[in-house]
């Protein structure tokens, strides 16, 4: 037998590449937040879906505004119908983002990853990558216990091996002053 092609799995390659805020104006735009290098890339990839493909949106205009685009999409016309889509994540296929550079990834190449130690001692499994603003953090899920979480540099994850399905952490030496009798 071979792979199924359900929803889910069209789903799983799918890479979220922008998100509807508020309605702009009365003829329909809204604040687009998007999170792809050059903002304004999404009206290369054609149609934007939900993360299920139920809904398209095709891209009519966009402009630069202080942190987002301010866009108008083909049929929607109206505050009203813009105000509906607030909220609403737009996904486009993988295999329509561009190559990544070496030592670039998308965040969805990485997810699901096993996660070995430099030892190859098994971690867990990658299970998000976070940026709350001081550079990329990777969060892996061990068999049992809390998560970890460590910044995903050269140093502390040295090999990302997509097409071995891991990526190996050089597990960081504990912090001074970290140990409960520190004083």
């Amino acid at each position: 037998m071979g792979k199924s092609n359900s929803p889910d799995d069209a789903a799983d390659r799918r890479i979220c590449v922008a998100r509807i805020g508020a309605a702009h104006g009365v003829r329909g735009a809204v604040k687009l937040w998007t999170f792809t290098e050059d903002p304004f890339a999404v009206k290369r990839y054609g149609p934007l879906s939900t993360r299920d493909g139920s809904r398209q949106f095709e891209l009519a205009q966009a402009r630069e505004a202080r942190d987002h685009l301010v866009a108008t999409f083909k049929d929607i016309t109206t505050r009203e119908a813009a105000e509906r889509l607030n909220g609403l994540e737009l996904y486009v296929a993988r295999e329509k983002l561009p190559a990544t550079d070496d030592d670039e990834y998308y965040h969805a190449d990485l997810i699901g990853l096993a996660a070995v130690t430099t030892a190859d001692a098994p971690l867990g499994r990658v299970v998000a990558i976070h940026n709350f603003g001081a550079g990329d953090i990777i969060e892996i899920a061990p068999p049992a216990g809390a998560t970890l979480l460590l910044p995903f540099s050269n140093a502390v994850v040295p090999t990302v091996d997509l097409a071995g399905g891991r990526v190996v952490i050089e597990l960081p030496e504990e912090i001074e002053g970290d140990a409960p009798d520190a004083a």
